[in-house]
C-alpha cells in the first residue's frame, strides 16, 4: 500500500473471490454459478434498438425492474431498490446502518466481515452451533445491526423463517439485514415479514437462481423508512448504478417464471444426486438448501483435495478458515459436470492420498 492511501483504509484485507481461470478450461464448480444459459427471454431483449441508446445513461430510479420485482414479491416499488449485483445493496447496508455496530456469524459471506472494516463499523463475529447452525439465541437484543445469510454462505444451512422473525422482533430498536442470494433453491423468503416489520431488509440477486452473475443485478427490499435510507446512500454513491442492458435483462428474467422454476427445480434435483455420490463415496456433507453443498473426506484433507482436483481440471472452493478447512465448497452443476466431478475424486482416491 502506498503512503498516500487513507488512513482507515490501511490494513484492509480485500475479499478474495472465487476463481476465474483463463489459462485453461475448467469444469468450474467454485463461485455458485448456474450452469443453465438465463432465461431465452432475457437474451432476447438485446436488441439492437437497447444498444444505440446505450449514448443515453440509464434510469438513475430503475423504475421498469423494481416495478417487476414488486410485482414478483408482493410489495410496493417504493420497497424496492435495484443495485449492482447484492454486494452493493449489502454494501449500502453497511454504510448506512453500520455506525452502532454489527455481528454476523463467524462463518458466513467473506464480505460481510471486509464492509465493516471498509465503513468504520465495529462488529462481533457469533460463533455457528458444534452443527454449523446459527445461534438464534445468540442474537436476541444485540443492540447492533444484524447480518444473517440464509440459507448460509459456506454451508448452506437454512434458518427457518419463524427463528428470523424471532431474531426481528427481539431486535425493534435495531435493523436486521437477511441476505438471501440462495433463498430460491429451498426454504421460505423473509420478504413476507416486510409489511410487518420495520427493521427488516432483505437483500437478494439475480446472480445464483437467474442465472444473471455476469449481469450484476442484486436488490433490496424494505419499509419505507429503511428504503428512504438505503436510497439516500445510493444516490450520494452512484444514482447510475444499474446499467440500462442489465436491467433490460433482470426484467425479463424475473417476469418468466416458468423458465425460473424449471431452472430452480433442475439445480435442487441435481442437488440430492451429488448429495448422495459424495455420501457414497464416505464423505461428510451439511445439509444445504443452496445451490452448493460442503463436504469433508476423512480420507483427504480439503485444501490438498481442492489441489487434485484443480490438477483434473475441476475447481471447487476451500477456505482457510479453522472450523471449515478440511471441508470443500462444491457448486451444484449440470448432471455432466458432477459426473466429472465424482469420477475425478474417485481418480484420487484410487491413486492414493
Amino acid at each position: 500500500m502506498s503512503r498516500f492511501l487513507s488512513r482507515k483504509l490501511k490494513g484492509l484485507a480485500p475479499y478474495v473471490p472465487g476463481e476465474q481461470p483463463r489459462d485453461r478450461k475448467y469444469v468450474k464448480l467454485n463461485t455458485n454459478e448456474n450452469p443453465a444459459p438465463p432465461s431465452p427471454k432475457a437474451a432476447a431483449v438485446l436488441t439492437r434498438d437497447i444498444v444505440r441508446n446505450l449514448n443515453l445513461y440509464s434510469d438513475p430510479q430503475s423504475l421498469v425492474l423494481r416495478r417487476a420485482i414488486a410485482e414478483y414479491y408482493g410489495v410496493d416499488e417504493e420497497n424496492v431498490m435495484a443495485t449492482n449485483g447484492s454486494d452493493e445493496a449489502l454494501a449500502f447496508c453497511f454504510a448506512a446502518f453500520g455506525g452502532c455496530g454489527c455481528v454476523f456469524p463467524d462463518i458466513t459471506y467473506g464480505f460481510y466481515k471486509v464492509f465493516a472494516k471498509f465503513f468504520s463499523a465495529e462488529y462481533e463475529e457469533i460463533p455457528l452451533r458444534e452443527d454449523f447452525s446459527v445461534d438464534v439465541g445468540g442474537y436476541k437484543g444485540v443492540k447492533r445491526t444484524i447480518f444473517l445469510a440464509n440459507p448460509n454462505a459456506q454451508t448452506g444451512i437454512y434458518l427457518p423463517l419463524s427463528d428470523i422473525e424471532r431474531i426481528v422482533e427481539t431486535n425493534p430498536e435495531n435493523v436486521v439485514v437477511i441476505d438471501e442470494a440462495y433463498i430460491d433453491f429451498g426454504g421460505e423468503s423473509a420478504v413476507k415479514l416486510i409489511k410487518k416489520y420495520n427493521n427488516l431488509a432483505v437483500v437478494q440477486t439475480f446472480s445464483k437462481s437467474r442465472s444473471l452473475a455476469g449481469a450484476r443485478i442484486g436488490f433490496a427490499i424494505a419499509g419505507a423508512e429503511i428504503m428512504g435510507d438505503l436510497q439516500t446512500v445510493r444516490n450520494s454513491f452512484n444514482p447510475y448504478n444499474v446499467n440500462s442492458l442489465s436491467a433490460a435483462l433482470a426484467t425479463a428474467a424475473i417476469r418468466d417464471k416458468e423458465y425460473f422454476e424449471k431452472s430452480v427445480k433442475t439445480i435442487v434435483e441435481n442437488r440430492e444426486k451429488l448429495n448422495t455420490y459424495l455420501k457414497n463415496l464416505g464423505f461428510i456433507t451439511l445439509p444445504s438448501l443452496a445451490n452448493f453443498i460442503l463436504a469433508k473426506s476423512e480420507r483427504i484433507g480439503g485444501g490438498e483435495l481442492y489441489k487434485r482436483l484443480k490438477a483434473k481440471g475441476v475447481l471447487v472452493r476451500h477456505f482457510p478458515d479453522e472450523r471449515i478447512k478440511d471441508f470443500v465448497r462444491i457448486t451444484v452443476g449440470s448432471e455432466e459436470q458432477i459426473g466429472i466431478l465424482i469420477n475425478a475424486i474417485s481418480e484420487i482416491f484410487k491413486e492414493g492420498v
